[in-house]
């Protein structure tokens, strides 16, 4: 593989540093031909998708994309926004909101960027944008908070399949999960306590996570424990015994058994229980999409209340609340340490000169004039 070509060298400049928070990725537009963009390069993934390969590109080019396109289409189109994918929007202004939380504690020599895994800004175009900006170091922010080889595992791939080709590889560092980490469970609970302040308490609170095949259990993929230690961390914060909450796995696919119990079958057994009201959430997503917005907020609404529940509560993700924009920053503050990302003061007195002499011939030219 022949190397990259290295942006032009330029004598005494400054290397920088650089945060990438990355997330799963989106369509373009919630048409047919975007997605079936969108799912052909996700389910693409081998560590997505664990079948042998010849077998899994005859059921995805000749079952799934040609009918699942235009399903998953429809249902992006009931929750696309006049900004746009809202999982891509919210990724956007996390990544603003991000960078000015660290400059406010000093990281002022640094850049953040935001990436997606699957689609664009695809994570190859920003970290060689990042390189062209001379970022030396790169530490990459999945937005996951529990770590998966279906995801996080995929960016590694990724970042590491990019560097294969580049010539001069930056310092990079990677933040694996922060399931457990106190920042992130107190924006949960700053979240959850907020709903309850204006709605009330429910009689249940489901914790609902992205579902995986039960064989990555098996393996040896963390994901699944560390979903139960976020959930059992939040349930303390909350104060909440082991009978007022429960966690589930949304999103199956296929045959196999996933990780259980299900969300859509547990809500609909609550409901025949007697249970009226239920709050679900969604601890593993950091930002709102189509599995939240559609799956939860609609259909399991939906199959709760069709099944005789009477109240169904949707608690958004944490998307720009202020205690997780703080979160992130004090977690990938953390992964930063002994990085040199605050300006120095030679930087800081070469920065003065320059502003005052800049403002100096501002006032000659206007005495000129």
């Amino acid at each position: 593989m022949p190397f990259q070509a290295e942006p032009p060298y330029k004598h005494g400049a400054v290397s920088r540093s650089a945060v990438v928070l990355v997330n799963l990725g989106t369509p373009d537009a919630p048409t047919a031909p975007a997605v079936r963009r969108y799912l052909k390069q996700f389910l693409s993934d081998p560590r997505v998708v664990e079948i042998p390969r010849l077998v899994w590109w005859f059921i995805l080019n000749l079952i799934i994309l040609p009918f699942r396109s235009s399903q998953s289409a429809k249902k992006y189109a009931s929750i696309w926004s006049a900004e746009g994918s809202p999982l891509k929007v919210h990724t956007q202004k996390q990544a603003q909101l991000l960078a000015g939380a660290l400059a406010e504690r000093g990281h002022t020599d640094l850049s953040v960027a935001m990436a997606m895994r699957y689609g664009s800004p695809s994570l190859p175009e920003v970290l060689a944008q990042l390189k062209s900006e001379g970022c030396e170091r790169i530490a990459i922010l999945p937005a996951y908070p529990q770590y998966s080889a279906t995801t996080t595992g995929s960016i590694y791939d990724a970042v590491f399949a990019h560097y294969a080709s580049v010539r001069n590889v930056p310092e990079l560092r990677f933040i694996k999960q922060y399931h457990e980490h106190e920042t992130y469970i107190d924006a949960l609970r700053d979240s959850v306590l907020a709903h309850w302040a204006q709605h009330g308490q429910p009689e249940k609170l489901v914790m609902s996570f992205h579902g995986v095949p039960k064989r990555t259990l098996l393996l040896g993929d963390p994901y699944h424990c560390q979903c139960l230690k976020t959930a059992r961390l939040l349930a303390e914060m909350l104060g909440l015994s082991k009978e007022q909450y429960l966690v589930t796995f949304q999103s199956r696919f296929g045959k196999a058994e996933w990780l259980q119990p299900y969300t859509a079958p547990t809500l609909i057994a609550l409901a025949q229980q007697g249970v009226k009201r239920v709050d679900l959430l969604c601890p593993g997503f950091t930002s709102d999409c189509l599995e939240t917005l559609e799956e939860i907020a609609m259909e399991a609404k939906h199959d709760f209340e069709a099944a005789g529940g009477q109240q169904f509560h949707y608690i958004a993700c944490l998307n720009e609340s202020p205690a997780w924009i703080a979160g992130m920053a004090e977690i990938a503050e953390q992964h930063m340490i002994g990085w040199p990302t605050m300006k120095t003061v030679p930087q800081r007195a070469a920065e003065h000169v320059a502003g005052e002499a800049s403002r100096a011939a501002a006032l000659a030219l206007g005495a000129a004039d």
